[in-house]
Order: structure tokens, then C-alpha cells, then sequence
């Protein structure tokens, strides 16, 4: 779903459905499929109320439903993303929103204003693009777990770059100011650079090449940490000629094995 369409539909809902989002994201914690009558008691609501905010937010595509021995249902990616949106506008991170800039294997990024007006990328984490062994097999803190939803990695994922972004803009390194983090979606700095991969022709190429060398050091040595998936994809070109790494959920510690 496109960012237009999201936000279209994330101005549809009302207190009511985010409740019963809420409540159906509780209970994907223990159920593949949720149950009404668990979405009935984690919500609050009666269970007239529930059965036609599902209805509503079905239609919206922002959940699935399931049939089996029972009824049961399930967040899609558009419903997780209207709760965490939800919750980084009401505690006053985002304000407006703009255009996609990338679309990933593994995350979208789209521009924003927040409040004070302060121009920010956004970062949704959409793990499951690719295939799940391989995300299994690529990202360690999902190995023990026997049953988790892309949701639930994605999750994991955000806030493990969050906190590398958070480890590497403290020690002064080149990367983007985190500034909030919700489930699977991160808001940070927008950096006006052009991925490495683009660029044909780079001039001062030995002194680009030097800063990059000189980062991967400090992150190694000042913050502890290996950025796990260094490639010129996630290396920007600002027009100044500095260097931005971005893309930072696979990171490892410095010790790691």
C-alpha cells in the first residue's frame, strides 16, 4: 500500500479501531489467528462494537480474516502501520507527510515534517520481501523463535537499527540523528545525498573512499560495532562530498563470533 493510501485511510479511523488494532496486536503475541473473543477482552469494548470495527477495518485491508475451527484475524503490514504512525503523530513526532524516496527489499522510506517543522525520512521496516529462511539465517534475533510474524521481525529489526543509529550518532560517527522509534518504523534525519551505487563518476575518489575506510574504523573501534551488510547501497554522497551510512538492523558487536 502506498503512502497516499495510507495516510487516506489512516485519517478514516477513530479511537475505536485503534483499540481493536491494539487489541488484535496483543493477541498475535500468542495466537496466529486472533479469536473475537480475545480482541473483546484485551480492547475493552463489547463485542457488537469489536464485530463492526472488524468489519471496518477489513474493509480497509488493514486486517485479514481467517476461518478454521473458528473465526480468527490477523494485522497486515497497513494495519501495523497505522498503529505505529498513530502513536508517533500523537506524541508529536510527525506532523506532515511527503513522497516516498526509496523503496527497498526490506523497508520503505518516504520524507515528513514534524511539528517544529523539521524535514525527517521515515523508515518502515517490511521484512518477508524476501524469503523467510534467509531472513532467519541473516538476522540473528529471530533464530530461536518458533513462531514469528514478519510483523514481529520487522519490529525487531527497527529497533535494532534504532539503537545502532542511537550507539553511532552519540560517538560522532557519520550516520542519520535518530529521532523516534515505534514498532517497525524509525523517524530519523533526511539527508539530501545520492546513494554510491549511482554515481558513475565521482570525483576526490581516494578521499571518499579514505572517509568511508576512517568511519568503518570508528564504528569498530569507538562504538563497538560492524555494520554486518556494508555495501555502496547503503553508502549516500552528500553534495558536499561527505559520506552517510545508512541501513544499520543487521549490525553485530564487534566481538561477535
Amino acid at each position: 500500500m502506498n503512502i497516499k493510501i495510507l495516510i487516506k485511510r489512516l485519517k478514516k479511523l477513530i479511537i475505536n479501531d485503534y483499540r481493536v488494532l491494539g487489541a488484535l496486536e496483543r493477541g498475535m503475541a500468542v495466537h496466529e489467528y486472533v479469536p473475537i473473543e480475545t480482541i473483546t477482552n484485551y480492547s475493552g469494548l463489547n463485542i457488537n462494537e469489536v464485530s463492526f470495527r472488524l468489519s471496518y477495518i477489513h474493509k480497509l485491508e488493514l486486517i485479514k480474516r481467517w476461518t478454521g475451527p473458528y473465526v480468527g484475524y490477523y494485522l497486515t503490514f497497513a494495519g501495523y502501520d497505522c498503529l505505529a504512525l498513530h502513536a508517533l503523530i500523537e506524541s508529536d513526532k510527525l506532523d506532515l507527510f511527503g513522497q516516498a524516496i526509496g523503496v527497498g527489499k526490506e523497508s520503505d522510506v518516504f520524507d515528513a515534517i514534524t511539528p517544529e517543522g523539521e524535514n525527517v525520512a521515515v523508515k518502515i521496516h517490511r521484512l518477508g520481501r524476501t524469503s523467510f529462511r534467509q531472513t532467519k539465517r541473516k538476522r540473528p534475533y529471530s533464530k530461536n523463535k518458533k513462531h514469528i510474524s514478519w510483523l514481529y521481525q520487522s519490529r525487531l529489526a527497527a529497533g535494532k537499527e534504532f539503537e545502532a543509529l542511537e550507539i553511532l550518532h552519540d560517538a560522532k560517527l557519520s550516520v542519520p540523528n535518530p529521532v523516534a522509534h515505534n514498532r517497525h518504523i524509525i523517524v530519523m534525519e533526511r539527508i539530501e545525498g545520492t546513494p554510491l551505487f549511482l554515481l558513475k563518476e565521482l570525483p576526490e575518489k581516494e578521499n571518499i573512499l579514505n572517509k568511508i575506510l576512517d568511519d568503518i574504523y570508528l564504528a569498530y573501534s569507538k562504538a563497538k560495532l560492524i555494520h554486518g551488510d556494508l555495501s555502496e547501497y547503503n553508502i549516500l554522497i552528500t553534495p558536499e562530498l561527505d559520506i552517510v551510512i545508512i541501513d544499520w538492523p543487521q549490525w553485530v558487536p564487534y566481538d561477535h563470533p
